[in-house]
């Protein structure tokens, strides 16, 4: 089994030997002595042992001035063993070693003991739609700069996993990684400054340039090429199961810094960087295409040039550099020229595509099939728009901006109607042809931004945008009310409007606002029988616990499939999951299987955040892995869907879900000391000063637990290592089933119920990366000794949880079934357990005083940036 990560090894214990020259180097022996002891004892402690105790010692005993570079030497150690393990999954040594057995091969294999038809495979293959929707987050620590570092370190372990290197190559190599990696030990980690959503779009960004833009062409070619390989066709030309929208400049839910300015600059940029990009496709291609001979379309678009493929690229060159011309003059506020510029698809799709056709014709297929190929796959993937801009804001913005014009137009005051008045009120105003919004009004500072926002939508062609996000939605007026603001601000086309059901009540009363909208005959008519809902996962999960929520979760979106069904709606089941398994997270291939039958036969449509972002997309080949994991689970749900649960087993499940809530809250409302055991517990308060997000970490500034958001909760819970929030009372609901009989029930439920059985593996991963006499330390470190006994509590019940997951699993061991994850978490825990240490350190000696010196507030931003990197999966 150990062999299969020898090389993985071998990577990690390079780079660590690397960066401890660069530690020597930049602080000396002392330092790097004190660093390879705590290291060594941390890979020798063990829960009890004398090497655990010395660890504690020798770092207790660090004086301040050693905290910054010990903490930064194991928040690097953990980035490098990250970057090893990513370059693994792709490296030629997975391959041999078949780390993943091949998603596309498995699922066709699959598809033939089923005996599923070409022509129903072919079908679903046409019908494909991956939507990655990427988000800005909280706990994305990592600059952009050091990303970059990053990404060129993994381009030097590919070149050194060639054997033919010579050893002048060789030396060249590990110079150059020896180079990145003291570059990264010498550049701030950290940002001194929170990002702005500019930076955010702009980090969003470049992941397209970096990752993305090379990434989308390789996945449709190696997909193509295992169509051609099973079916004998591969796919059309314009096929476009991958695309990208984006919400980093349009997530304004509880984001003061995102006005309308931004979404607009966001925007403009968006389309500035997609003509770059294309403008690069391009120049490669008039470099290319030397060719004289061609079709008669070709001729009649070149007209009487000699090389005519080379004429019609520089009509495009001329036409792309137009554009970013015109859109740098927009954003920078300069005079704009009076240029033509790239408005639409079409302008690039149309000649590119005479010119692969023509090529063709001629003879030239082998040519036809090389760049211009790319160059058009990615124009139907990017667009004219590089990715689209979905829109999110909180739901009682809507109903106060609509409040404010009745009240000022004497109406009456919109905002304490009833449902029925408020449904009546809208469909009136949207059947009518008279406008609503009053001439000489002057509304309140947060109305006029709802509308300005609305109003820089109308500007814009619709295939700018996704969707309308509504957060914390909860009735049918919550969506009208944004059809009629859209329509006053004078927006010309259909807006996909997504009301976001999130928190468990919200959750179960979806099908009944979704009814109630499918019943109105002016809905209806205007969705054009087509609607997204986004489910929640984070703040369902923070509201009532992972089995609570997880369960609440599936039941809305098996209900809304089935009423959307009987309505002959298309439905399109947006996810917003988190990267941890209390937002929702889970290995993407079973968590897609888990889901409702026929739920994802409108496609995915999943929300893909920071540092996940990277982690999944960030090099092109982890990208192509990530899309093909994707395209094979969707093909799979839709061609073998899951079985429907018999009714006994949602009878169980909904008891599950009552005892896990009710345990779940028991503790984090209905405890006393449970505020101030988390306060002291975690980093909780630290948190946030930590320049992360543009997006503050309450919802409400003087709020307390409640008002947190969900990331920022969970993220404290992991870097204590007891990650409550993604098991607690789970094991509890589990429990109590099997001492009410049901234990031979629930063993059915996991061999037979995708769902219950990746909810049980989630927990088992969940389970690997707590750490029980870690969060002793913190407990002991920090906290009153009056609330030691919560602590104890909790990780008895912690305990107990475990036995009972295994017991109903009959597996021995946590995650024996996933060898690779497990190697992953053991990998990396010789290096976050001394994080952890310090850590617990450090909060414990900048509490001692109101002004902790700027020396131990890095050091213990540097531990918490190392744990995320650590725990991969944070917040």
């Amino acid at each position: 089994m150990n062999e299969k990560y020898d090389a993985l090894k071998s990577n990690v214990r390079m780079l660590g030997d690397i960066l401890g020259n660069t530690i020597q180097e930049a602080h000396g022996d002392v330092i790097l002595e004190k660093v390879e002891t705590i290291r060594k004892l941390s890979k020798s402690a063990t829960a009890g042992s004398q090497e655990r105790e010395d660890l504690i010692e020798e770092i207790k005993n660090l004086p301040n001035e050693q905290l910054t570079p010990v903490a930064h030497a194991f928040s690097q150690f953990l980035n490098l063993t990250n970057i090893a393990e990513q370059y693994h999954t792709i490296s030629r040594h997975c391959e041999e070693q078949v780390c993943e057995p091949d998603a596309i091969n498995t699922l066709f294999g699959k598809l033939a003991n089923n005996d599923i038809s070409k022509e129903d495979t072919a079908q679903a293959i046409k019908e494909l739609n991956i939507e990655l929707v990427l988000t800005a987050h909280p706990t994305e620590i990592a600059r952009r700069t050091m990303i970059n570092k990053l990404v060129k370190i993994n381009q030097c372990l590919s070149q050194l996993e060639h054997s033919d290197l010579s050893p002048r190559e060789r030396l060249k190599t590990e110079r150059r990684l020896e180079g990145l990696i003291a570059q990264s030990w010498h550049s701030d980690v950290i940002r001194q400054q929170r990002p702005t959503p500019l930076d955010e779009a702009k980090w969003g960004f470049a992941v397209v340039e970096n990752s993305l833009w090379e990434a989308v062409p390789a996945f449709l070619r190696e997909f193509d090429d295992r169509l051609k390989g099973h079916l004998g066709e591969g796919l059309a030309i314009d096929a476009r199961p991958v695309h990208f929208t984006n919400w980093m400049g349009g997530d304004r839910d509880g984001n003061p810094n995102v006005t309308h300015p931004i979404t607009q600059e966001v925007l403009l940029l968006s389309r500035w960087k997609a003509a770059d990009l294309f403008l690069g496709d391009i120049q490669e291609l008039i470099t290319e295409l030397s060719i004289v001979q061609c079709n008669q379309q070709v001729r009649d678009l070149a007209g009487d040039a000699h090389e005519p493929y080379r004429a019609i690229l520089k009509g495009l060159r001329t036409l792309l550099t137009n554009t970013t011309t015109v859109l740098d003059a927009q954003i920078n506020g300069e005079d704009v020229p009076n240029l033509p510029i790239l408005t639409t698809v079409d302008q690039l799709w149309d000649p590119l595509l005479a010119c692969y056709q023509s090529l063709r014709e001629c003879g030239m297929s082998v040519i036809a099939e090389g760049t211009i190929v790319d160059t058009l796959r990615r124009v139907k993937a990017f667009g004219v728009h590089l990715v689209r801009l979905d829109i999110r804001q909180e739901s009682t913005r809507h109903c106060d901006a609509i409040a404010e014009m009745t009240q000022f137009l004497e109406l009456g005051d919109y905002a304490q109607w009833s449902e029925d008045e408020k449904v009546a009120f809208l469909i009136k105003e949207l059947s009518s042809k008279r406008p609503l919004l009053p001439r000489n009004w002057q509304p309140s500072a947060e109305v006029q931004e709802v509308l300005d926002t609305c109003r820089v939508m109308a500007q814009h062609p619709r295939e700018a945008f996704g969707a309308y996000v509504i957060s914390m939605a909860r009735t049918a007026s919550d969506v009208l009310a944004v059809h009629l603001l859209l329509q006053e601000c004078g927006c010309k086309f259909r807006m996909d409007v997504c009301p976001l059901f999130e928190t468990l009540d919200d959750l179960n009363h979806s099908e009944v606002v979704m009814k109630q909208l499918y019943s109105l005959e002016w809905y209806r008519d205007f969705i054009n029988n087509h609607q997204m809902v986004m489910i929640g996962y984070s703040d369902s999960a923070k509201d009532a616990g992972v089995m609570s929520a997880g369960w609440a979760q599936y039941d809305a979106m098996d209900k809304l499939v089935k009423v959307s069904d009987a309505e002959g709606i298309e439905l399109t089941l947006f996810h917003g999951r988190g990267g941890t398994v209390g937002r929702g997270g889970a290995p993407a291939h079973a968590a897609l299987l888990s889901q409702p039958p026929r739920s994802l036969k409108g496609g995915l449509r999943v929300t893909e955040q920071g540092e996940m972002i990277r982690f999944k997309l960030g090099l092109p080949d982890v990208a192509v892995n990530s899309f093909n994991l994707y395209a094979s689970a969707i093909l799979e749900a839709n061609l073998l869907p899951p079985p429907e649960p018999k009714k006994e087993w949602r009878d169980l499940m909904d008891v599950l879900s009552e005892v896990s809530c009710e345990a779940y809250r028991g503790i984090v409302q209905g405890e006393p000391d449970f505020v101030p055991y988390f306060r002291a517990a975690t980093p909780e308060q630290e948190l946030g000063k930590l320049p992360l997000g543009s997006r503050p970490a309450k919802r409400n500034p003087q709020g307390g637990v409640e008002s947190l958001r969900a990331i920022p909760w969970i993220f404290s819970w992991s870097q204590n290592r007891l990650v409550l929030p993604a098991w607690l009372g789970a094991g509890e609901a589990i429990q109590y089933s099997i001492d009410k009989g049901h234990q031979a029930m629930l063993e059915e439920m996991c061999r037979e119920w995708p769902f219950f059985s990746t909810r049980l593996g989630m927990l088992e991963m969940v389970y690997s990366k707590c750490n029980i006499e870690v969060s002793r330390y913190y407990d002991q470190r920090l906290t009153d000794e009056s609330l030691w006994p919560l602590g104890e509590r909790l990780r008895t019940q912690l305990q107990k949880d475990i036995v009972t997951v295994l017991n109903v699993e009959n597996n021995e061991n946590l995650m024996q079934n996933d060898p690779w994850g497990l190697e992953s978490i053991r990998l990396r825990n010789t290096y976050v357990e001394p994080l952890n240490m310090l850590q617990a350190e450090l909060l414990y000696r900048t509490r001692q005083t109101d002004n902790p010196s700027p020396e131990l507030e890095e050091a213990l931003m540097l531990t918490i940036a190392g744990i995320a990197a650590g725990m991969r999966n944070t917040g």
